[in-house]
């Protein structure tokens, strides 16, 4: 049987694009090898530990609403599967959302609410 369709061309990597490939291979490879190994720790992102816990609460409610929007109109370029996932996301983002928000609601009650009802209340 002929083969129809061409052999991709071959494509060259500059030494930079290469080293940055067998860096990404090794570290990949490596945990890959062996889950119990710890990722390597990146101090690019680090949340202080004297941050009190109403802020990063409200930290994590903005970056949810923020997943929120972004998946939303992601999934109005999507269809099918494709799309029924991303609205899953952010569904999933919105129910972060409103747990942050109730936990917010705990730690500091809205003007005129002088108590958030419980669970065993409601």
């Amino acid at each position: 049987m002929k083969k129809i369709t061409p052999n991709p061309p071959e494509t060259s990597m500059d030494s930079d694009s290469l080293k940055l490939f067998e860096a990404t291979e090794r570290a990949t490879s490596k945990r890959l090898r062996n889950p119990t190994h710890a990722d390597p720790v990146s101090h690019v992102f680090t949340i202080l530990p004297n941050i009190d816990t109403e802020s990063l609460l409200s930290h994590a409610c903005e970056t949810l609403a923020s997943l929120n929007v972004l998946t939303t109109d992601l999934a109005c370029k999507l269809e099918g599967s494709n799309r029924s996932l991303a609205l899953s996301i952010q569904q999933l983002a919105v129910i972060g959302e409103l747990l942050i928000n109730r936990a917010l609601d705990n730690l500091d009650p809205p003007e005129g609410v002088s108590e958030v009802p419980s669970a065993s209340q409601a």
